[in-house]
């Protein structure tokens, strides 16, 4: 059976303890690669495209439990049977459905800025532009972002977002993510995650003290299904704590995982 496999890239060396990091929607691995060095001094580190992203497979099939399958497979590529796993966003529920579905590979569970509650679609603007915005007949990335900005005001925002064309040969650029299957997928993506299981292994929940994607009662919800779950905010960080407060994210992310070890 031929396996299509996450394009993915590692750090340090492979007899460190492993750690997976899922990366948000409309992200890719790239977005991880300072943070990933930084671990790599205790961890063997392993980033990686969802597939529709980067530079991995596209397949209709955008849901959780064809991501989670994704993950499995890179772990058995890699022949890990038990692995530290970080997800952000999306990726944070990726890695609760991979924890759900594949019991007792996960040793520490890392979720960023997110719950497994249904969220308020906030991306339909992003998903528009990439939709109709003729990217083909662009010249230049200054003109991209121009017209970017009618469907995103923040340049912060609008450079993360325009990681995701690619110049093609011929002139003009073309998307590297799959946006159809992202868009048909995109109310289970901000959706609830349903459990099987109640899980006990070791987690934390990292939020952006600027952030309200993790509330007081989304955490005692939380509680219900990961009953050994802490809660860990990194003040002045917004939902991508990773980028905004990178220090203290490596701290908090090396305090967790370390004490597992030791």
């Amino acid at each position: 059976m031929n396996i299509n496999l996450v394009n993915h890239k590692t750090y340090g060396e492979a007899n460190k303890p492993p750690l997976y990091i899922a990366h948000g929607v409309f992200g890719m691995l790239d977005n991880w690669h300072n943070i990933a060095q930084q671990l790599s001094t205790d961890f063997f580190v392993i980033t990686y495209d969802a597939r529709n992203h980067g530079k991995s497979f596209h397949d209709n099939d955008a849901s959780y439990q064809a991501m989670a399958q994704d993950l499995k497979h890179l772990t058995e590529y890699f022949n890990h049977e038990h692995v530290f796993l970080i997800g952000h966003s999306m990726g944070g529920k990726t890695a609760m459905k991979f924890v759900d579905s594949y019991p007792n590979i996960v040793d520490r569970l890392i979720v960023v800025d997110i719950a497994p509650k249904k969220y308020k679609a906030s991306h339909t603007a992003f998903i528009n532009a990439f939709k109709e915005i003729p990217f083909d007949r662009i010249a230049n990335r200054k003109d991209a972002d121009l017209a970017f900005s009618e469907y995103a005001k923040d340049l912060g925002i609008r450079q993360f977002l325009l990681k995701n064309i690619e110049s093609k040969p011929e002139g003009g650029y073309q998307l590297k993510i799959n946006i159809d299957a992202i868009e048909y997928h995109y109310e289970e993506i901000i959706g609830a995650l349903e459990f099987q299981f109640i899980h006990h292994i070791p987690t934390t929940f990292i939020a952006g003290g600027n952030s309200a994607y993790i509330g007081k009662e989304d955490f005692e919800q939380i509680q219900q299904t990961f009953p050994n779950a802490e809660l860990v905010t990194i003040p002045n960080a917004g939902h991508w704590v990773h980028a905004e407060q990178p220090t203290a994210f490596v701290e908090s992310i090396k305090k967790a995982l370390l004490s597992q070890i030791n």
